[in-house]
Formats: structure tokens, sequence, C-alpha cells
């Protein structure tokens, strides 16, 4: 194949390559899950070229690179480690001091950027179900189930943060 740039035609069977070389199904639940997990750095994506506040938008540049990394793990590359939690639970513990210790639910929609993460946050949580399967067949570590599980915490403390400096005085629009 000449022309590699963005067509390879190696997945026109059905099969892709991992990051090793293997030879899977594209319907595997490996690459469904990274799959999911590109989908949803795709939103978060959307959410910071939204956003308006650039100390969120750095965190979330940094969430949306972190998942680079995890998505090659995932995919079996094989100079990559297990994800590590504490990033995404010191997202979650800086916006918890930034919006106050009581949890509630929230109505998505209070900002753009806000529900942008709330469809991350949902997306997060399939990729979460896709991983189970694989966990519980031994085909995924404790760390990255973890991180993917910890992942829709994380983008969900970020949507209140969001919409925490969205509101600065202002009542939802929808009550």
């Amino acid at each position: 194949m000449a022309d590699k740039w963005i067509t390879t035609k190696g997945g026109d069977k059905g099969e892709t390559s991992l990051c090793n070389g293997t030879r899977v199904p594209k319907d595997s639940f490996v690459v469904e899950l990274y799959g999911t997990l590109d989908e949803c750095q795709a939103h978060i994506g959307m959410a910071r070229a939204t956003c308006s506040y650039p100390h969120i938008c750095e965190e979330l540049c940094r969430l949306e690179q972190a998942l680079g990394p995890v998505m090659g793990f995932v995919a079996r590359c094989e100079s990559l480690q297990s994800p590590d939690i504490s990033y995404l639970e010191g997202i979650i513990g800086r916006v918890r001091g930034i919006t106050g210790e009581t949890f509630h639910f929230v109505r998505p929609g209070d900002s753009l950027p806000g529900a942008s993460l709330h469809v991350a946050r949902t997306v997060a949580r399939r990729a979460e179900r896709v991983a189970v399967k694989l966990y519980r067949n031994k085909e995924l570590d404790d760390h990255s189930y973890a991180y993917i599980n910890r992942l829709s915490d994380a983008i969900y403390a970020l949507s209140l943060w969001i919409d925490h400096e969205s509101r600065s005085g202002k009542e939802s629009s929808c009550q």
C-alpha cells in the first residue's frame, strides 16, 4: 500500500490491528472500549472548545491528553503503562473544594460546555460497561478498570465546576 495517510484498507474485512500487531474483529470489546473512550475524549474537546474559562479549559485539555495513553494502553501498546487514578481523584478533590461539599444530581443544560461534559460523562459510563466485560475476563487490569470507573466522576465534577462558574448569580432557565 503506497498511500497510508488516512486509509490503510487494512480494516476492509471487518478487522483491525491492535498496537501490538494482533488482528481482532472491529466489534471486539477491546476495540469497543478504546473507541468509546475516543468518543468521550471528543465530547470533552467540544466542552473545551465552548468553554470561556481558561483555568477550566486547561484542565479539560489535560484530561483530553491523559485519555490518549489510556486508549493506547487498552489497545495493547506495550510501551504504555496502566493509568493512574490519582489524576482523576485530584480533579474530583479540587472541584469539591471549589463547588462545595454538598452532592446533588443536576439537570444538564445550564451551560453549553457543561452540557457537553454531561454527554462525555454518559459516554464514559458506557465505556465502563464495556470495560467491565474485559475486566471480568481478566483482559483489563485493576488499575485500568478503576481509572475508567472514576473517569465519569471526574467529568461530572468538571461539569459542576463549569456550571458553578457560569451561574455566578444567574438562575437556571429550567426550573
